[in-house]
């Protein structure tokens, strides 16, 4: 029970669950390119993979300074059905995969070097 009760408390963050569906449209995003799409700090995009992880519902893979996230596994395939059919033709998922492709094309190095300017540009 306690495996579906932290699946289902990962899934009741509206930002959590359009990672998820994000996730289903390429085998992995970089956590600047969810942090773009969601629009938050790296640091709450870093809090919310971590529930997804910790519920086994994403996993993750470091490449030098990039952390990549994709889709588990274990996560289970009558709830990610669900989820598509439930939420995967709704107007916000239809508009964050229409940024979502602008932001995959830019590349992690342009698109890293944009947030650390945004980020100098808040603090000043």
């Amino acid at each position: 029970m306690e495996k579906t009760l932290n699946i289902t408390k990962a899934l009741a963050d509206g930002n959590r669950l359009r990672v998820i569906m994000a996730l289903t449209g390429y085998d992995e995003l970089c956590v600047c390119q969810i942090t773009e799409l969601l629009g938050h700090t790296t640091a709450t995009v870093s809090r919310h993979m971590s529930v997804l992880q910790n519920a086994g519902l994403v996993k993750s893979r470091k490449e030098g300074r990039w952390v990549h996230y994709g889709i588990s596994q274990s996560f289970p395939l009558q709830l990610l059905q669900w989820l598509k059919e439930a939420v995967g033709n709704t107007e916000e998922i239809a508009r964050d995969k229409e940024k979502l492709r602008t932001i995959v094309s830019k590349g992690l190095d342009a698109l890293c070097k944009t947030q650390r300017t945004r980020r100098q540009c808040q603090t000043a």
